[in-house]
């Protein structure tokens, strides 16, 4: 068998894990392209399939752990395609291992073994620079378990915050609308605090969609904590603030607040659901059927 052809493509799909790892966990704008494509297949199935909404919560989990088990499988046939070649010859076997079984069939058993670190043993490298190979392996394969941990402990704070956004824009909605409370009527300096906090976290959200891209496809089953529900309140808000007669602090913070919404409508349609619109009422409109949120 020649060695040269299993090699590169083994290589290659380690390189290609390695960079799209780094780029979904490290890069400050979420740039794993496999990643990405492989948790936006995972909503548009959970979109077409589940249309009572009863299972559509559970996208944005399972497109995790799909693509991290995309990643621990293209690493393992990339590491078993290096050693493909070289068994049995270059490794030494245990009396209860056969070597006759398939050379590709050791070679996968070898990478599982490895890049899970359990060490088991049975088939160990004989030549010099595959004793160094292996190692690196079982190195990578401890990478990935830390930064998949390390990504879900970012995950978490993120959906946090859009959440807890989402939860207040719906309590503000729900106080107009049985009359205790009124936008127009608060004092200048709270409409202006108000408008100032809902901007900030507003432009959190959506720096957390730029920086975690996976954080869109976990949508709320509970429509008080779902931003695609809430968002045309928020914009209703800001126009509200930059009516004739406000005060002008209050009418600068509601200009702000449009300019964010604008922003993070224009990034959930560019990033994520693909919308051509100009405005931020029509792409919040394509962001919420995205969500199934007008269904709801």
């Amino acid at each position: 068998m020649t060695i040269v052809l299993p090699t590169v493509v083994g290589v290659a799909l380690i390189g290609v894990v390695l960079r799209d790892a780094f780029d979904a966990l490290f890069h400050v704008e979420g740039r794993g392209t496999v990643s990405r494509l492989l948790a936006r297949l995972v909503w548009r199935a959970f979109r077409w399939v589940d249309r009572g909404h009863r299972l559509f919560p559970l996208a944005g989990p399972v497109a995790l752990v799909v693509v991290i088990t995309t990643w621990a499988v293209l690493l393992i046939v990339g590491w078993a395609l290096i050693y493909w070649p070289h068994m049995p010859g270059a490794f030494r076997f245990d009396a209860g291992v056969d070597e006759s079984d398939p050379a590709l069939l050791h070679a996968l058993n070898l990478s599982i073994v490895t890049l899970t670190t359990l060490g088991f043993g049975d088939v160990t490298p004989a030549s010099p620079a595959l004793r160094l190979i292996v190692p690196v392996e079982a190195l990578v394969g401890f990478g990935l378990l830390s930064a998949s941990i390390a990504w879900l402990v970012s995950i978490h704070p993120a959906l946090a915050r859009r959440r807890s956004l989402a939860y207040e824009i719906s309590l503000l909605r729900v106080a107009e609308a049985d009359g205790r409370l009124s936008f127009e009527d608060l004092p200048p300096d709270a409409a202006e605090r108000l408008l100032a906090e809902l901007t900030s976290r507003l432009i959190a959200v959506e720096r957390d969609l730029v920086h975690f891209p996976i954080v869109y496809y976990f949508s709320a089953a509970d429509p008080r904590f779902s931003l695609p529900v809430a968002a045309p309140y928020l914009l209703e808000l800001g126009l509200r603030g930059t009516r004739e007669g406000r005060p002008e602090v209050v009418r600068l913070r509601a200009a702000l607040l449009l300019a964010a919404i604008h922003d993070f409508a224009v990034t959930t349609a560019r990033r994520f659901h693909g919308a051509e619109a100009s405005g931020a009422e029509e792409l919040l409109r394509a962001y919420a059927r995205d969500h199934l949120a007008t269904e709801r």
